[in-house]
Order: C-alpha cells, then structure tokens, then sequence
C-alpha cells in the first residue's frame, strides 16, 4: 500500500493516473445533430428513465432508431401509444440553450465523465454551464445540513478549500448551507454545482449571486429540462449525481432523516467512498453522520484524513463499461410467466434490479427484458439508484 499522507497530502495530480475522466480519446464523440436531439427526445419521453434509456440504446444502436421502433416496442408489451416527447418541445429546449450558453452532453460522448457513466442510472444527457474541464478532474462531494451550525460551516469551509488547495473539484448540490459554503470555498479553486431542476432555475433564490459565481468561475449541471422548477422526488436524482461525479462524499452535519442521507446512501452503493464529520449527541443534526460513522463510513476530523482513504482506494476504481453495451448475455428464452413473476415482485417500495434477478430465479437478461417490457406498458417505473417500483396505476395497488 503506498503511502501519500508523509507529504503533507496527496496532490491530485497522482490521481490522474488512476482516476478516469482524466483521459479523453476514449468515446466516440461525432454526434450528429439529429443524433443528438433524438437522444433528448427520447429521454424526455414519458416513462423512459436512464435505465430503460440504456437498455433501448443497447437494443437499437442509436436514439433515431431508437425513436422510430419504440412506438412498435411499447404496442407489443401491451400499451397501445407510447407518449414520445414533443419534437417542437425539443427543438425549444435546444435553442434556448444554445441561445443561453448552455452545451448538451450526451452519455457515451469524450466528455461525459466516466466517473459518472460509471453508475447503473447515469444520466443520459447533462445540460452545462461554465468550465467545462472541471470534469476532467478528480472530485469530492460535501454535502450536509441545510439549517447547519456554525461549527458546521466553518469546517465545510476548510474541508473544501483544503480539498481544492490539493487539486480537487468540489461538488455539491448548491442547497443551503453545508452545500453553499462548500462552494463558495472552492470558487477559486473549482466547484461544480448539480441542480435538481432545470440548470437555469437557481434555487434557493437567494442563492443567485452563488449560482452566477459558478456559472463564472465554476460549472453549474443538471439532467433536468432547462426552465424546469425541481419538484421533490427530483432531490434523490440530483443526489445520485453529486455522488456519482466523486471519488468520495464527505457528510457534515445530517439529521437522522435527511436528503443529506441519502446522498450517502447513494455513493456507498455506487461503491464509493463515504466520510462522516462526528458531533455531538447532544446535537440533533449530528445524528445522521454519527450513524454513518456506527455504519461505517470513515470518521474524519480534517482533509489529511480523506486524502489518505483516497489514496487505498484510487486504483480501485474501474474503468466503465461501453455505456449502450448490455450487461447481460442475450442467451434466454422468455417464459409467459416471468412477466407476472417480476410484477409480483415489485412493490411500490423500490427494490434494485439486482434483488429482481435474484428473486425470480431466471436469466438476468430476461428479467432486463421483461422489466422493459413493464416499463413500456405503464406497469413499472424506473426509481433512482437502479431500482424499480410498481406504477401507481398498475393492477394490485
């Protein structure tokens, strides 16, 4: 094992040897026009997630043939119009980003971070906002209590200017508190702030001066449409993102329920690295990190701390798959059955694909097909984190 920590710190440049996203001739990235808004009108079609996304890339090679056969795919599994997006709504949407500045990056072009194709549900397209080649560089998450101490923030603030001293971006989902004083103490050094609406609606709104400082010297993202206000289930899928992009989350102050769990939540099952600050039992917003800690994660008092667990853990971390490639050998055969089997199995609870498979006891890439399947017919919905869950109108609510 090597050891960094007698340096002082470990400066990210070591990381570019081992962290992906610092090498960029790996993905094709000759996309066509018409290629490109295809795959932003497929995604924001009714009932297409990033998982099912990935899977009709896998199946038809491109989003325009995706487009053109998944009207034919949903009428086979029983639904008879399948909802694609609006194309004038989608030209509109691609005009106003270009016409505000914003770039569109799709999943699978050079650019895209590895990191965060790495995860099952990567987003599918991310609309930009500033330095683009802040993506390019190795990342940690700090995140924590809206309503944070003042203990909390101080040490927010020497966690992410430390952390940028050496090299790292820092990233965040621009809430209030730990998240903004964590931006606002790596502007100088690099920030990347995911939003869970549209990457032009800045909320809190009395974060505009802090958004427009990101937006200058930072980078501002989101999967979401431009204009769109964030609703609630839209925080978890802003999260995965914020986790996904790092090497590691560090928390500090978290309520024992809290938005802020769930972000650590997220990066432990994207095999990630997770770093709680204690506090006091006294302090109700010191027990969700004091759990993380009984859990597990790594207890941390200062920046040496997270830089020696990174640098056990760098090498470790794999390179992504192709993204559109299917994870499953095609080698089954489809029962009448398993399509009712893999609905029994679902609940409006969300349970990962992987318990799925398990549970059903038949072929993985035939449970992939059939939870497309159930998806294409309004039966199953995508959740975050490579999860599914019975749709609300599907038969035994």
């Amino acid at each position: 094992m090597r050891d960094y920590h007698t340096s002082a710190a470990l400066n990210a440049s070591v990381l570019v040897a081992f962290v992906p996203g610092c090498q960029k001739d790996r993905m094709n990235n000759d996309l066509s026009e018409n290629e490109r808004l295809a795959r932003l009108r497929l995604i924001r079609s009714a009932g297409v997630g990033p998982l099912t996304y990935k899977q009709l890339m896998a199946r038809a090679g491109s989003a325009e043939e995706a487009v053109a056969i998944l009207p034919d795919l949903a009428q086979k599994a029983g639904r008879r119009v399948i909802a694609l997006a609006d194309p004038e709504r989608i030209w509109a949407e691609w005009e106003h980003g270009l016409a505000h500045g914003f770039t569109l990056l799709a999943l699978g072009e050079a650019a895209y971070p590895p990191a965060l194709a790495a995860i099952p549900d990567a987003p599918a397209v991310l609309w930009l906002h500033g330095d683009q080649r802040l993506l390019d560089r190795p990342s940690v998450a700090i995140v924590g209590a809206r309503n944070a101490s003042a203990a909390g923030r101080q040490i927010a603030g020497q966690l992410a200017e430390g952390l940028g001293g050496e090299g790292f971006v820092v990233t965040s989902g621009m809430a209030r508190g730990i998240d903004g004083v964590a931006h606002n103490a790596a502007l100088r050094t690099g920030t990347i702030a995911v939003l869970a609406g549209g990457a032009d609606n800045i909320y809190p709104p009395e974060h505009d001066a802090l958004y427009r400082a990101i937006a200058e010297d930072g980078l501002v993202i989101s999967e979401q449409p431009l204009g769109m206000v964030a609703r609630a289930k839209d925080f978890p899928k802003r999260n995965r993102i914020v986790s996904g992009l790092s090497l590691g989350t560090v928390v500090v102050e978290a309520a024992a329920r809290s938005g802020t769990l769930i972000t650590a939540r997220l990066a432990s099952e994207q095999g990630r690295d997770v770093f709680a600050v204690p506090g006091s039992p006294l302090d109700s917003r010191s027990a969700g990190t004091n759990a993380l800690i009984k859990k597990g994660a790594t207890l941390i008092g200062g920046v040496d701390d997270i830089l020696t667990e990174l640098a056990q853990q760098t090498e470790a971390f794999a390179e992504p798959p192709a993204p559109f490639d299917s994870p499953y050998p095609e080698d089954y055969e489809l029962t009448p059955d398993l399509s009712e089997k893999v609905l029994n199995l679902l609940s409006f609870t969300p349970t990962h694909r992987d318990i799925i498979i398990a549970e059903s006891n038949a072929p993985a890439a035939a449970v992939a097909a059939v939870l497309l399947d159930l998806v294409l017919d309004g039966r199953a919905e995508e959740d975050v984190g490579g999860c599914y869950v019975r749709s609300a109108d599907s038969p035994g609510r």
